[in-house]
C-alpha cells in the first residue's frame, strides 16, 4: 500500500497531464516516491503538465496512508514465491489463498 494506495490520493487524480496513459503511470510513480528529476530531465518533466504541479507533502501522504485499513490480497491458486508474501506483509496486507504450491510452507512462514 506504500506504493499502490498513494497513487489514488486526490491530488494525484487531479494532475493536469499532457501525456498518454503509460507516461502518466510513470509520472505518478515519481510523485509517490517524491522523486523529481533534475537538470534537462526536470525541464522535460515540467513540460508534461498543463501547469505547475506539486507532489503531496509528507504530512498529506501520511494522513492518506491512514485511510487504508484491513487490506487483503487473494489468489485463486496460490502464491508462488515467498517474496510476494514478504512484499505484501511489508505493506500490511493480509493474504488469503488456497494451498497447493510446493513452497506453501515457505510462503506461510513468510506471512507470519
Amino acid at each position: 500500500m506504500d506504493i499502490w494506495w498513494p497513487r489514488h490520493h486526490p491530488c494525484m487524480l487531479t494532475i493536469p497531464f499532457k501525456m498518454k496513459r503509460a507516461e502518466k503511470a510513470n509520472t505518478i510513480g515519481l510523485f509517490v516516491s517524491s522523486e523529481v528529476p533534475e537538470g534537462g530531465e526536470k525541464t522535460h518533466w515540467e513540460g508534461l503538465f498543463e501547469g505547475e504541479v506539486q507532489p503531496p507533502r509528507e504530512e498529506e501522504k501520511q494522513e492518506w496512508a491512514k485511510k487504508l485499513v484491513s487490506v487483503v490480497s487473494s489468489s485463486d491458486t496460490f502464491f508462488l514465491f515467498a517474496d510476494n508474501v514478504h512484499r505484501a506483509s511489508k505493506s500490511g496486507v493480509k493474504l488469503a489463498a488456497p494451498s497447493g504450491s510446493v513452497v506453501d510452507k515457505e510462503c506461510i512462514k513468510a506471512g507470519i
